[in-house]
């Protein structure tokens, strides 16, 4: 197994992406903390799922990704619970669409917040143990709104590309100290939050929820499909792998060809 004797914090791991890349990790030996929101009831049945298939053990955090507060106290926890955190998967994000001169301040504010803020302070907190054992791994997990733009995304695209720029700081910033950052750009994945973004453009263009699909999200993917959760997390578990050491402050794409379009 790559990850035996690692263990990670996976943040927005109560669904899609990454509970995905979660479930990865733990398959291949990991002891995983998730972090989200969601069902109570729902989250402790995944995470003691998790920890039964896999033999691993499996923590839950329900962390505000909003607060570096409770981010740094969910670090801590998985500091006293294994020991050491080897791997972090900056993966949590919230979206929210209008045109720019309508975007709500607040709403720009809890972007920023939660899907880029709340990556430099997980990374802020986990780094000095990663310095002193010299291994680490940190994958981000952004979007090819990283790379390209669309409309009505203001906050969503400033915060993707900053996540990219933060990658490629961190990572070569770290990388004598055997620590790599890598930041993945997805395509389109069918996901909730994707589910939630179908209704908003379709709400913003006046079109049909399939319309939408076919004619704004899939537009540029030359592979007229989404991204499956499966690849994604194969390619998380590579970048946090031995066998990923010396790919470091990359952006990659995995996205059907759509920034190349």
């Amino acid at each position: 197994m790559q990850l035996k004797q690692k263990s990670a914090i996976v943040t927005g791991s109560t669904s899609g992406i990454g509970l995905g890349i979660a479930r990865a990790f733990a398959e291949q030996g990991a002891d995983v903390l998730l972090n989200g929101f969601g069902n109570l009831d729902e989250i402790e049945s995944t995470r003691s799922e998790l920890q039964r298939e896999f033999g691993v053990q499996v923590l839950y955090s329900g962390a505000d990704m909003g607060r570096p507060d409770q981010i740094r106290a969910m670090a801590e926890l998985a500091t006293a619970r294994f020991g050491k955190v080897d791997i972090v998967v900056n993966n949590a994000g919230i979206q929210h669409v209008a045109p720019v001169e309508q975007f709500p301040d607040e709403k720009w504010d809890s972007v920023l917040a939660i899907n880029l803020s709340s990556a430099f302070h997980l990374i802020k907190a986990v780094v000095p143990g990663m310095k002193q054992r010299r291994w680490g791994r940190i994958v981000n997990v952004a979007s090819a709104h990283g790379l390209t733009a669309s409309p009505f995304k203001s906050a969503y695209v400033a915060a993707k590309h900053g996540m990219v720029g933060l990658g490629k700081t961190v990572g070569i910033e770290l990388a004598e100290f055997g620590i790599t950052c890598n930041t993945i750009c997805p395509g389109y994945v069918k996901t909730p939050l994707v589910e939630k973004q179908i209704a908003d453009q379709a709400k913003a263009h006046g079109i049909k929820p399939e319309d939408v699909v076919r004619d704004v999200m899939l537009v540029h993917q030359a592979r007229k499909e989404f991204v499956k959760v499966e690849e994604l997390a194969a390619l998380a578990v590579f970048l946090a792998s031995d066998a990923g050491a010396s790919m470091t402050a990359a952006a990659i794409t995995m996205d059907g060809g759509w920034t190349q379009h």
